[in-house]
């Protein structure tokens, strides 16, 4: 996403001329950078299954989605994976490993924000039961073999695919 103004000195920024271009300050001649966004989740696993949100916001409202979101600013990854996760599900978690990075634009293919998601494996601390909250309008458990055909962003089919990677590992 483009920028119209410095952040330094308020000045109009020059456009973009490269898709992932800096964007350089007419004024004082600081470069503002696009960035990806920095987000956060998990796969959710218990007895084989996986715990899926259906969002209750768009993008992308009523698709299934793998708990997460944006991270707060100088939030560590591991700390937005349990908060979003708290804040979705009601759950409280145990970060288990790093299932992987993966890339990805925000709000469909021709969005211009792009994302950055680490996600982890999770297993909830207790017995308690999930329960949609924040922005999850529904919650489930899915066999790997009973997925939805329709996620939220393409790099879930990704994270998903990982997991069941690594339960055949198990």
């Amino acid at each position: 996403m483009q920028r119209k103004f410095c952040s330094a000195c308020g000045g109009a920024l020059a456009p973009a001329t490269e898709p992932h271009g800096s964007q350089p300050c007419a004024s004082c001649g600081t470069e503002h950078f696009r960035n990806s966004k920095p987000c956060a989740g998990a796969v959710v696993a218990r007895g084989g299954r996986v715990l899926l949100v259906r969002r209750a916001i768009e993008p992308f409202k009523d698709h299934w989605d793998i708990p997460g979101g944006f991270l707060h600013e100088a939030e560590h990854p591991e700390d937005g994976a349990r908060r979003e996760i708290l804040e979705e599900t009601g759950l409280r978690v145990r970060l288990v490993e790093t299932l992987g990075i993966y890339m990805d634009r925000y709000g469909g293919e021709d969005a211009e924000e792009w994302t950055l998601n680490v996600y982890y494996l999770a297993e909830p601390l207790d017995d308690a039961e999930p329960r949609a909250a924040d922005d999850a309008s529904e919650i489930a458990w899915f066999a790997p073999d009973e997925l939805p055909a329709e996620m939220a962003f393409n790099h879930e089919r990704e994270v998903l695919a990982a997991w069941r990677a690594r339960l055949r590992q198990t």
